[in-house]
């Protein structure tokens, strides 16, 4: 036997009863005995209906609005939780009238028509009927969650919508897209309750409860999801790099992480008194050369992540100088010897043409 009849099934063996406890609608079907003397052996079925309600009537007005117009249509629709399917009967504030069936039209309303309207539910079986309760107006539709801080991944949230009202209908919405049911979100409790199971960055966002019955409808508050996450893709700008000595120089750390994260910046891997997105060097000098990291930490998910290193280089003015660039001296110097080359050599011809 199944795991659906444990505890409830017994087989009689020494005379092929079979003993069947708690019945439920799901038991209803066929039943097939095998009956075995020796080699031969003879088949028998029989047919199991099991009966149930009505439960849970409810009537759905079309079109839905709070107030209708003289002149317009109306279609009252009443539905129940039966096997066999039920039998309706209507009522206007509690008179019984002539329409049957589970669809009661209204056409070219007058305000005599205005009122009550009920059906009751009748189970030819189970010689039980049951009426709808008329409804009352949707109000004080709020939304509560059991968990205010999130870490993705790592956490569920249970969201709870409380009205009140009667036959109560209900639709989850995250800004103003519904919610549907999937492997991550579980909707229970008559729709009145939503689980998000591990939840991620993209579950983030403004979440509403509708609600809905065959006389009025509400919506709650928006409720604000945030979940936290990172630090990740910690990054550090710029990249290795040569600067001349006595340069000013601007490093800057960035990581996606909510909340923001906060930066410690380390030298050669010691830790810098520095605090901050930003680090200043100012006026630098040889000693400042070496590997520059900064590491970004959320205070939230109690996480970490460090950068990637920049190299950074300070070459000094001497060695700038050296290079095959001639510095404004020598440039001055070049020029002052050229200048004393010219005149000497305008002296010595000047003294051979006056000899001449």
């Amino acid at each position: 036997t199944g795991p659906q009849y444990e505890g409830r099934i017994t087989l009689f063996r020494s005379t092929g009863s079979l003993e069947l406890r708690n019945l439920k609608l799901s038991d209803s079907g066929d039943y097939i005995v095998n009956i075995q003397d020796g080699p031969a052996h003879k088949p028998g079925r029989t047919t199991l209906n099991v009966y149930d309600g009505p439960d849970n009537v409810t009537i759905e007005v079309h079109p839905f609005k709070e107030h209708h117009e003289k002149g317009s249509d109306i279609n009252l629709t009443c539905s129940a939780d039966s096997s066999p399917s039920a039998e309706y009967l209507w009522f206007l504030n509690g008179d019984q009238l002539t329409s049957s069936g589970p669809l009661l039209r209204l056409t070219n309303i007058q305000m005599s028509q205005s009122g009550n309207y009920s059906c009751q539910a009748f189970n030819s079986k189970t010689l039980q009927y049951q009426t709808s309760e008329p409804s009352s107006r949707v109000s004080n539709v709020k939304v509560t969650q059991d968990v205010t801080h999130l870490i993705e991944f790592s956490g569920s949230v249970i969201f709870s919508c409380s009205s009140s009202g009667s036959s109560l209908s209900f639709l989850w919405m995250n800004s103003s897209s519904e919610v549907s049911v999937s492997d991550r979100v579980q909707i229970t409790d008559g729709g009145s309750k939503m689980k998000l199971v591990n939840v991620t960055r993209y579950d983030d966002g403004s979440y509403s409860c509708h609600v809905s019955n065959p006389v009025s409808n509400a919506n709650s508050d928006p409720l604000h999801l945030s979940i936290s996450y990172g630090p990740e893709n910690v990054n550090l700008e710029p990249p290795s790099q040569t600067y001349p000595e006595g340069s000013d120089i601007h490093l800057s750390c960035s990581s996606d992480s909510r909340p923001p994260a906060s930066f410690q910046w380390f030298f050669n891997g010691k830790s810098l008194s520095a605090s901050g997105s930003q680090l200043e060097l100012i006026n630098v000098q040889k000693n400042q050369s070496g590997n520059y990291s900064c590491q970004a930490f959320n205070n939230r998910t109690s996480r970490y992540q460090t950068s990637q290193v920049s190299d950074i280089y300070i070459e000094d003015n001497a060695k700038e100088g050296s290079s095959d660039s001639l510095s404004s001296g020598a440039i001055a110097g070049i020029v002052i010897g050229c200048l004393v080359c010219v005149s000497l050599i305008a002296l010595g011809v000047y003294f051979i043409l006056k000899k001449k």
